[in-house]
């Protein structure tokens, strides 16, 4: 995985505490489930103005003691099951996100976020 590409969200998402759930504005209400702890936190960073190397040494420092030696490849793991369902994707420059991906849903706008979604035509996960 090269890890100078940056890596933005193309969800809407919440956070409620310390977890994740994706988000349809339209349907508000709808129950969606709770993201496992690593998907959250990297939906939760995925600005588009951080690379994975960044991503990498963030997490690295959040260890004291050692830091895991498997930790690289989960990370590299999870952006890859996220790229795969498009909730995530990498590019080679850094991106600026779209008013309703740049924070959790409950900091948006809802009708501002919906009129902007539908000016450009966006479908989750296809930012």
């Amino acid at each position: 995985m090269d890890k100078s590409r940056y890596f933005f969200r193309t969800v809407v998402y919440a956070k409620r505490g310390k977890q994740v759930t994706l988000v349809d504005l339209h349907n508000p209400r709808e129950d969606t489930p709770v993201l496992e702890p690593w998907l959250s936190l990297v939906i939760n960073l995925a600005d588009g103005r951080h690379t994975i190397q960044q991503l990498i040494d963030f997490m690295k420092s959040k260890y004291a003691e050692s830091v895991p030696e498997n930790l690289e490849q989960t990370i590299e793991s999870v952006l890859t099951r996220l790229t795969e369902a498009d909730a995530i994707r990498l590019s080679e420059r850094a991106v600026d996100l779209p008013y309703y991906l740049a924070m959790p849903a409950e900091k948006l706008d809802i009708e501002l976020a919906k009129k902007m979604m539908a000016e450009d035509n966006f479908r989750q996960g296809s930012a």
